[in-house]
């Protein structure tokens, strides 16, 4: 299908649970419930409005997004479970954009969830091999030509300490700018209702957390975490029809990238974790906007990106075309990755703070970009978004990545049309969930479930 006859696509509802320690607490399905209910009470829909559905998670039996929809109705739509690693949440978010963007249909829900173990991520199936060995395998065989020599710890983040280490030794930098991408993380946090930690380490105590790797330390990586997260996306007729011109962000583009063979042929630590894989799909979202493979970054204001550990968070910027190739650590110096500078990267407090409920964490990242878009963010707002002649202001980006490998990047604005008067999602809520985490209510449900909803399943619902 030539790319003139997608139509437009626009996120109209939103919703996200806190990001909390797993401790076995909530199912999937209560996760998931809560999270589609704010999200539809967001858009002011029901359920019978959604279309299709697209549920990530990486842990769970299979029909897990049925389980956790069915709370709001059996209505017969298509339901799809997604699952790509880290970048579940994305990926479901991209299958739900397609099918709106596509014209196969006005509207459409992306659910991630996850309940988690505690500790470092390992294999449900001991019976076979990972999918990730081969990832594994190539960075350690990597790391005799690095000036830091052979390393330790856990398989994630040992491949992630390798792509940074690979980082510093070609253009420079050391912990301490690992340290301070972790600290500047934590201190976003803070302001962050639906964040796991909100202790606001300072660069000292992230250097002195007890080591993970040569590399990082305890608060340089993201915590297993249990969450769920929610976004709506309609086509432009819908958002007319509907009224949603007031808190509607347009997809402006969107892009999803596998693993070439660079991963594992160019020697590279950095290829191993998807460098070139994020680079390409960033290249391409934004030639999707209208810019050239290098233009349209100075137009972004506001990014979520993915520090599951803060070596990863160093490459990205230039991966997503924010700096320089051999500039990362000098932009952490400059500042131009928090509030003052010129971009604010991880106002959520990222996945090193709020947490990385893997099906999850892409769909929360769209809906932090959204409530900045919508200027909803409160003591999270990233300043001057539009302090711009163009009435859409700037552009918020989000990269969600998953080893093994998929890499999702979504450009999101506000659209020309967009008009903040009247009632809206905070209305409809009876609060700001853009920096404010309530538990939803009975009442909060009945007003979003389908005429077709079963009390024998909604008696097992636990809100």
């Amino acid at each position: 299908m030539s790319s003139k006859t997608f139509r437009r696509t626009f996120i109209v509802g939103c919703g996200c649970t806190a990001f909390i320690k797993p401790r076995g607490l909530r199912t999937t399905e209560d996760m998931g419930l809560e999270a589609a209910t704010k999200a539809l009470l967001d858009s002011g829909l029901t359920y019978d409005a959604i279309e299709t559905a697209f549920v990530g998670f990486c842990y769970g039996d299979s029909t897990s997004g049925q389980r956790a929809l069915y709370n709001l109705g059996m209505t017969g739509i298509p339901i799809t479970n997604v699952n790509n690693n880290c970048s579940t949440g994305s990926t479901a978010l991209y299958q739900a954009n397609n099918f709106v963007k596509s014209g196969l249909g006005d509207c459409a829900l992306a659910l991630g969830f996850e309940r988690m173990a505690p500790g470092s991520l390992g294999t449900h199936f001991p019976d076979r091999p990972s999918p990730i060995t081969l990832f594994n395998n190539r960075t350690i065989e990597l790391e005799h030509s690095m000036s830091a020599g052979e390393n330790f710890g856990p398989g994630a983040p040992r491949m992630f300490a390798n792509a940074g280490q690979e980082y510093m030794d070609k253009y420079g930098g050391n912990i301490n700018h690992l340290a301070q991408i972790a600290s500047k993380n934590h201190a976003h946090s803070v302001n962050n209702p639906y964040s796991q930690f909100r202790s606001g380490w300072s660069v000292e105590q992230v250097l002195n957390a007890p080591k993970i790797t040569n590399q990082l330390t305890k608060f340089m990586c993201s915590p297993t975490s249990d969450g769920a997260a929610c976004c709506i996306v309609a086509s432009e007729e819908f958002v007319h029809s509907h009224g949603l011109e007031n808190q509607s962000i347009e997809i402006v583009a969107q892009g999803l990238e596998t693993d070439e063979p660079v991963a594992f042929e160019s020697n590279s630590a950095m290829e191993v974790v998807g460098y070139g894989m994020s680079k390409r799909c960033a290249d391409k979202v934004f030639k999707q906007a209208g810019f050239e493979s290098e233009g349209g970054r100075d137009q972004v204001g506001v990014v979520e990106l993915h520090d599951c550990f803060s070596a990863n968070e160093l490459i990205t910027y230039p991966a997503l075309g924010l700096c320089p190739e051999n500039e990362a650590h000098k932009m952490v110096e400059r500042g131009d990755n928090t509030y003052g500078g010129k971009y604010v990267v991880n106002p959520s407090g990222g996945l090193e703070a709020k947490g990385h409920p893997l099906g999850a964490t892409g769909l929360g990242m769209h809906f932090y970009i959204t409530m900045q878009l919508r200027e909803w963010a409160g003591p999270m707002q990233a300043p001057g978004l539009f302090d711009i002649p163009d009435k859409r202001g700037k552009f918020g980006l989000v990269h969600n990545i998953g080893i093994g490998g998929a890499v999702v990047v979504s450009l999101l604005r506000r659209p020309e049309f967009y008009n903040s008067s009247g009632e809206d999602g905070r209305a409809r809520l009876g609060y700001n969930h853009g920096h404010e985490c309530r538990p939803i209510t009975r009442a909060d449900l009945d007003k979003v479930k389908s005429k077709k909803s079963s009390n024998y399943v909604l008696q097992q619902a636990k809100l």
